[in-house]
């Protein structure tokens, strides 16, 4: 493993690495190295899901072009009909 040496940092800086570290029950060196780690791998991670959705989601728009889809509002107004109906129980005009 390679040593890291950050210096010339800010006091408020390693009071809050320090208060955080406490708060996940680790060192203020352990919690540096699982910042560093969630900063560049996870970083790295996140990225990869977001291509792979993006990808899949392309797939899928090109899967169902031209198929139209209802307008949202009319979703919306079908919902909201169907909800007062059951609401207002049965041989209730709604």
């Amino acid at each position: 493993m390679a040593t890291l040496t950050v210096r010339n940092l800010d006091e408020d800086v390693v009071r809050r690495l320090r208060i955080r570290a406490a708060e996940h029950g680790r060192s203020a060196e352990a919690e540096h190295r699982e910042i560093l780690r969630l900063a560049l791998v996870a970083g790295e991670e996140q990225q990869v899901g977001r291509e792979q959705a993006a990808q899949r989601l392309a797939e899928f728009r090109h899967r169902t072009a031209g198929r139209g889809s209802s307008p949202t509002a009319a979703l919306l107004q079908e919902a909201r009909a169907g909800r007062m109906k059951t609401l207002a129980g049965p041989g209730e005009g709604a």
